[in-house]
């Protein structure tokens, strides 16, 4: 397994990692026996870098994990989790970035996952209402504690990820990026490079319409997020089929997936990126650690960029209830 670097402090982890959440929440029916297979299978084959949140099903997507654990070496495996959401219904939240918060929930997420150390622990959402110097500085002492091994943050701008990096080293940023949502473009990604903080990408495959499978809405289940997403809605997506249908042509002429093509163009935008496509499938797992394989040129790049560029997708990346960017 090919590994990349996340941060100045030396935190290696796999080049691809794997999203957690839609084992538990936001993608429909979920099957922890599926689950688990998955997670053993993405450990077997190196994937050693796991993604999961407090939020995602209430806790239960952490204690997913802890059954791993009881099967596996606790070295063989980097655990990223996060704090932050306070659930308030169905796709219905608020933020709290507190230090009292952050530290009763790392205890919290510590007792679910069974392990004595969270390896990267992200604020899910900085808190409009704190200064993040004292978010931050309260994950700070969750690493002098012994709790935490580095920290994160989650979509920020990158102002705010300035002013937090000043507090204390950041290994992460944590953000959507795909060939559909572009706004890391804008300054994060440099920002990154410039304060040598790592970059993680979520929903790498525009979760899941870049693998060109997704033509409408009728074979999503009632509870799917994308059925509220924007990008997945009307006049909106019958637009992005068109990037989709490019994704769909580029795959063939590389002899390879839509979603390894997805994959290869985010892994090759920087050395210090590290996206985690979700699955909860062994097939889509192995396919997706295939574009590691898949090598583009900067012709090819040249090529993606003038087929799909930045402004190409249509829709906003969240409702307007659920930005909480800061």
């Amino acid at each position: 397994m090919i590994k990349r670097k996340l941060g100045k402090l030396g935190l290696e982890v796999s080049a691809l990692g794997l999203g957690c959440m839609g084992m538990s929440m936001a993608y429909g029916k979920t099957d922890d026996a599926e689950s688990l297979k998955t997670l053993r299978h993405a450990i077997d084959i190196g994937v050693n870098f796991l993604d999961t949140s407090d939020l995602y099903g209430d806790g239960h997507n952490e204690r997913l994990i802890a059954e791993l654990m009881h099967n596996v070496k606790r070295d063989q495996v980097i655990i990223a989790t996060k704090c932050g959401f306070v659930r308030l219904g169905e796709f219905k939240y608020r933020i709290d970035a507190s230090a009292k918060h952050i530290k009763e929930a790392c205890d919290a997420s510590l007792k679910r996952l069974g392990i004595d150390v969270i390896d990267l622990y992200y604020l899910h959402r900085a808190d409009r209402t704190i200064p993040i110097e004292e978010s931050v500085a309260a994950l700070a002492d969750l690493v002098r504690d012994g709790k935490v091994r580095h920290i994160g943050l989650s979509e920020v701008t990158s102002g705010t990820l300035r002013r937090a990096a000043k507090i204390h080293p950041i290994t992460a940023l944590q953000s959507e990026y795909s060939l559909w949502e572009r706004k890391p473009e804008k300054d994060i990604l440099a920002t990154c490079r410039e304060l040598e903080i790592g970059f993680v990408p979520y929903s790498p495959l525009g979760r899941g319409f870049l693998t060109g499978k997704i033509r409408d809405l009728s074979t999503l289940e009632k509870n799917d997020f994308r059925r509220i997403a924007p990008k997945f809605q009307g006049e909106n997506l019958q637009h992005n089929l068109k990037l989709a249908d490019a994704v769909i042509a580029l795959a063939k002429e590389k002899k390879c997936t839509p979603a390894q093509l997805a994959l290869a163009w985010v892994l090759a935008q920087g050395e210090n990126i590290v996206p985690i496509p979700g699955t909860r499938s062994i097939q889509r797992l192995d396919e997706n650690v295939g574009a590691l394989n898949v090598e583009l040129t900067q012709q090819d790049l040249d090529h993606i960029k003038q087929l799909i560029p930045a402004d190409m997708a249509a829709g906003d990346q969240y409702p307007d209830d659920l930005n909480f960017e800061v």
